[in-house]
């Protein structure tokens, strides 16, 4: 039977992945090593069953967090590095395989006469149905030559977008359609949930940075998606640097990234305008033809009230002249066909009107809703300008700061000019004095010299 203590730390061994004396564990933007002696190994009271919704929820978490490591670190490394990317850069394959990873998440598996088989590339075909611009890069993949399995395309998919940097416009574009999605993926999966929506936003900070592939001679089939969590560890024990050196970078990415979002929402406000505007002409056109319909109605109406008059003259003569019975009732006759086929005639063109009205009313709800849409995202761009405004205002305080300081160093090593200038000329006083104090010495020892021979000679004398 197993004992509390290895029921315990079965437990905490489902919940986090361990390696050799550590456990990984996410601690901000980072995934933290934490050793294992720091898990409480208090007996539980009960032993907890696992939920499927808790554990596809816990996957769900760490694929987002995973994903927003692998988009942080392949930013940040792709500016600092500062040129196009290729397929041999190592963030850039970390970051396709969490991307499959995620598109994996919750699918629904096919079954074919091999088993049962998970493939992303199903949703992905859709992409070109909801957005028309994604037809070009279906296309392209059908026709390389080396693809033979729907994984395979489904990775050329992913390079191929982001390559012509819509990734995350084709994502969103997905994510919104869940009654298409319903169709490949599970309820809890992450492309049905909130935070395959959330992924989908942070993809839009990779249109900053450019790739280049070459997907003829790369065997995307064959792969095995491995996430490498050494690109994201550190210690856990370990302090936060000093964050004073990163932050213009940090102003400008972020003034990039809202720059490249407000360049999305325009081009979203002009669609919107336009739509808008086809909407009010066709609106005027149909409020024409309801014009000219109603024209007809009355026309149809008069016609039909001077046929009643007509056939009430008939009906008249018919009653005063005895003869020509025959040729009377056929005269009847006639009439009253064509009383029917006027009365036929305005049914259906009463019918008509009804219609145009119903479509008409359609149109001016569809307009206002599409109204209200350009409104919000009018509100939208002007909060975004804000922000980049004050982003602006952040960096120009920086580069004041900057300025600043230049001037002080350039001061500081004026002042250190002079008193290298000052300490020169000491050094050449000291040497002149040194060189006057020679002279004195040897001037002062040759009238002792004298002096002493004098005295010398005095004594001789004496």
């Amino acid at each position: 039977m197993p004992t509390p203590t290895t029921d315990k730390i079965t437990q905490a061994a489902m919940e986090t992945i361990y390696l050799c004396k550590f456990r990984v564990s996410m601690d901000g933007e980072w995934l933290c090593l934490r050793e294992l002696d720091d898990i409480s190994l208090t007996p539980d009271p009960e032993p907890t069953h696992e939920d499927p919704n808790y554990l596809m929820a816990n996957e769900r978490m760490n694929l987002m967090n995973m994903a927003k490591l692998s988009i942080k670190g392949l930013i940040e490394s792709a500016l600092n590095l500062g040129r196009t990317l290729d397929s041999d850069y190592a963030p850039l394959q970390q970051f396709f395989v969490v991307m499959e990873h995620c598109l994996k998440h919750g699918l629904k598996a096919k079954k074919t006469f091999l088993g049962q088989n998970k493939s992303f590339w199903g949703p992905l075909e859709l992409v070109e149905k909801l957005v028309p611009e994604a037809a070009e890069i279906t296309a392209s993949v059908k026709d390389l030559p080396g693809l033979k399995t729907p994984v395979g395309r489904g990775r050329a998919w992913l390079r191929l977008a982001l390559m012509q940097k819509k990734l995350s416009e084709y994502m969103k574009a997905l994510i919104n359609r869940k009654d298409l999605l319903s169709e490949f993926y599970e309820p809890n999966a992450l492309m049905m949930e909130e935070e395959g929506a959330i992924i989908a936003g942070l993809l839009v900070g990779l249109n900053v940075i450019d790739a280049n592939f070459c997907m003829k001679g790369e065997d995307l089939d064959s792969q095995v998606g491995v996430i490498d969590f050494s690109m994201y560890l550190k210690d856990g024990n370990s302090t936060k640097g000093s964050e004073g050196d990163g932050q213009i970078t940090a102003i400008l990415d972020q003034k990039n990234y809202v720059e490249e979002l407000n360049r999305h929402l325009s081009a979203t406000v002009n669609n919107l305008q336009a739509k808008v505007d086809a909407l009010e002409k066709s609106n005027t056109k149909l409020t024409e033809e309801l014009a000219v319909a109603n024209n007809r109605i009355i026309t149809l109406q008069e016609e039909m009230e001077r046929v009643k008059e007509e056939s009430s003259y008939i009906l008249e003569s018919n009653r005063k002249v005895t003869k020509d019975r025959t040729a009377d009732g056929q005269a009847l006759t006639e009439a009253r066909k064509q009383l029917k086929e006027e009365t036929q005639l305005r049914l259906e063109m009463e019918l008509a009107m009804k219609m145009l009205e119903k479509d008409v009313c359609e149109k001016q709800d569809a307009l206002v809703a599409l109204r209200q849409q350009l409104d919000d995202l009018r509100a939208l761009k002007h909060e975004l300008s804000f922000k980049l405004q004050s982003s602006d205002m952040g960096v120009k305080q920086k580069s004041e700061l900057n300025s600043r300081l230049e001037e002080k160093t350039n001061q500081m090593a004026a002042t250190i000019k002079q008193l290298e200038q000052r300490l020169r000329q000491a050094e050449k006083d000291r040497q002149l004095a040194q060189q006057d104090n020679r002279l004195f010495k040897q001037e002062f020892g040759d009238k002792i010299n004298s002096l002493q021979l004098e005295v010398e000679e005095l004594c001789r004398q004496r």
